[in-house]
């Protein structure tokens, strides 16, 4: 495993477990968790709106008494709290279900803008934060992020942060915060965690053919997921990649990754250009699949949508519609298909790439479900009920 350090010289892997995604079967979680332990990784990151992930994380570390072998992030969910009483409320409940009596990375979720932090600052979280650090309660300080690189810039400049965390990936590379900010961060001296390395695991198992190859001719040992993964740790500036695995061979695999990373060549980093151009073409919704917006109110799957909408363009038109027709149980009674959407807004107010999902929506309904498709469905859904 590599190891980076963090602002005070903690080394941490250099691969992070992202706790949003656990598997549903506990066992096969608590095999993960103590698997990534076994093999290096040391930084766990949960949240207090995943469901039941911090409860998990905590009774198997506890069980399993790994609690020291370990750093904990979890974040504070800020469009919960409406008043300064919130911040305990949340975080105490937090300590409770980690079964912890101390946080080493807390961070602020889903910031979005300076005017955000302008707001908790008027509730009085650094005065807060100072007390939980003084105590020992919080070891660290950071916050996620989900905006403009302007607004980012400002919220590092106003406050002593010692880490964050942006999504940043090859494709992305100047999406949101991007190389500006991560770069502006680092220079800071804060730790820099990522989200969205594989853009959901687009980058992973969505790559169209042509892309592919060109990573195959460039190095044929190595997966997409490796490359996705090289670029980041070729990067000084990152500290922990976060990867929301969701199985231990999934796991095996990103940590064979990190073991055998290499820097890369001017050359090897010119094939990335390439790729994304490649993928440019048939990555027509950047959804990464966060689920941020579901569940919605008519049970519509939205990042399974856009998921076979993308497959569409990537993998051809059998792949695509295969992947649809399960996503919205287009042969089942009542189907989920995005024409049913009422256009409530609920999922755009969630969404942190900030999509415009309900006309996305519109625009998969069209294009996946047209009148001939419509019919053919309506006849299959008859003769399978």
């Amino acid at each position: 495993m590599i190891y980076r350090e963090d602002k005070y010289g903690n080394k941490l892997s250099a691969l992070g477990l992202g706790c949003m995604r656990f598997p549903r079967d506990k066992s096969e979680t608590e095999r993960m968790i103590l698997r990534a332990i076994e093999r290096g990784v040391n930084f766990f990151d949960t949240a207090y709106i995943y469901p039941n992930s911090e409860v998990t994380l905590g009774s198997i570390l506890s069980n399993h008494d790994k609690r020291k072998d370990v750093y904990i992030s979890t974040k504070l969910p800020l469009s919960n709290c409406k008043t300064s009483a919130d911040f305990d409320r949340f975080f105490d409940t937090q300590l409770r279900r980690l079964q912890t009596d101390y946080i080493d990375y807390y961070f602020m979720h889903n910031m979005t803008s300076f005017a955000q932090w302008e707001w908790l600052k008027s509730l009085g979280i650094e005065a807060w934060l100072a007390g939980k650090k003084s105590s020992g309660a919080i070891k660290q300080a950071g916050f996620s992020f989900h905006g403009t690189c302007d607004e980012f810039t400002k919220i590092i400049a106003d406050y002593d942060w010692d880490f964050t965390l942006i999504q940043h990936n090859y494709y992305d590379e100047h999406y949101q915060a991007g190389t500006r900010g991560l770069h502006a961060a680092a220079e800071k001296g804060m730790a820099v965690m990522i989200m969205e390395p594989l853009l959901g695991g687009r980058l992973a198992m969505g790559l169209p053919k042509s892309a592919v190859e060109r990573f195959r001719k460039a190095a044929p040992d190595l997966t997409s997921a490796d490359h996705g993964l090289w670029w980041l740790w070729n990067r000084p500036q990152v500290t922990v990649v976060l990867s929301g695995m969701n199985s231990t061979a999934i796991m095996d695999a990103n940590i064979d990754s990190a073991d055998k990373f290499r820097p890369l060549s001017d050359e090897r980093l010119a094939v990335y250009d390439e790729v994304v151009a490649d993928f440019r073409k048939t990555y027509k919704i950047n959804c990464t699949g966060c689920g941020y917006c579901v569940p919605c109110p008519k049970g519509i799957n939205i990042p399974g949508c856009f998921s076979a909408y993308n497959t569409r363009h990537s993998h051809g038109l059998v792949t695509g519609m295969s992947s649809y027709l399960t996503t919205t149980g287009a042969l089942s009674t009542p189907s989920f298909s995005p024409r049913i959407c009422t256009e409530c807004g609920k999922c755009e107010k969630a969404c942190p790439q900030n999509l415009p999902i309900r006309r996305e929506l519109k625009r998969v309904g069209r294009k996946l479900e047209p009148p001939p498709i419509r019919w053919g469905v309506g006849i299959a859904r008859k003769f399978f009920r």
